[in-house]
């Protein structure tokens, strides 16, 4: 891998962590097309340490706040309650099957039936999500509805099927509305990436990889940061305004010209 092919990797994790279209998805079959699947699964975690630092900085003030009520009660402990229960079904799943995402999930075939699935369950989500007429607040998260989230998000370590994607969608189905649906998505994706770059990272063999290539990896995680940055802005400010339609025909188009050319 050169440093070019790094910053390209880079640049879309950043975009595409954020905006639900699969990073992980959209990872596996660009190291197939550029042969650079050496570094696999690492250097792919590795760009998780800038789309994370990008998430920590735009949700610094939030991050304090949710700090705070982690010690004493103030009107974001409940939040936080809900984003620990929310982490649960994630961690076990990144436990359990972490494996399996290094070796046989990293398929692009099942990276485009992934992606098309899941583009149609978005779709049937923007559909459903017009039935509630009284939406529910980040705030107002209930254990139910965290739970919920939560365990979409397990599905999030099987390329194609997106960590932003899974968590928002299943948001609009318990009924919260698209920007309280990303923000805690979002705020539940730091804990989440923290624990799978440590996971990953404090392996012998990862770090190994890291010392013989730091400044590909570099490269890569500051490319990861800059765009990530750019794609948090983006989707909170279109999921304002706009639904998922976009993102779901768009991942129906890849996954289908994916399937074309395998």
């Amino acid at each position: 891998m050169n440093i070019f092919q790094a910053i390209l990797l880079g640049i879309v994790q950043g975009l595409t962590e954020f905006i639900p279209v699969s990073s992980s998805g959209h990872l596996v079959v660009l190291h197939d097309a550029l042969g650079v699947s050496q570094t696999g699964l690492t250097f792919d975690v590795a760009l998780h340490v800038g789309t994370l630092l990008a998430l920590i900085l735009y949700f610094f003030k939030d991050i304090r706040l949710l700090t705070l009520g982690l010690f004493a009660k103030t009107r974001e402990t409940w939040l936080v309650k809900m984003l620990l229960l929310a982490t649960i079904p994630a961690g076990v799943a990144g436990f359990f099957l972490q494996s399996a995402a290094e070796t046989s999930f990293r398929s692009s075939r099942i990276v485009a039936v992934n992606l098309m699935v899941f583009g149609v369950v978005m779709i049937l989500a923007e559909r459903y999500a017009v039935k509630f007429k009284r939406k529910t607040a980040v705030e107002q998260v209930t254990p139910q509805q965290a739970l919920l989230m939560g365990m979409a998000q397990a599905f999030a370590i099987i390329p194609g099927v997106s960590r932003s994607g899974s968590t928002i969608t299943s948001g609009l189905f318990a009924g919260l509305d698209r920007v309280s649906a990303t923000r805690f998505s979002f705020l539940l994706a730091i804990p989440i990436t923290l624990g799978a770059i440590l996971k990953v990272l404090l392996d012998d063999v990862a770090l190994t990889q890291f010392d013989n290539q730091s400044g590909i990896f570099i490269a890569g995680i500051t490319a990861a940061f800059l765009s990530g940055l750019i794609a948090i802005r983006f989707l909170l400010a279109y999921l304002a305004k706009h639904s998922l339609s976009v993102f779901a025909y768009y991942r129906l188009v890849i996954g289908a010209l994916i399937l074309l050319l395998l």
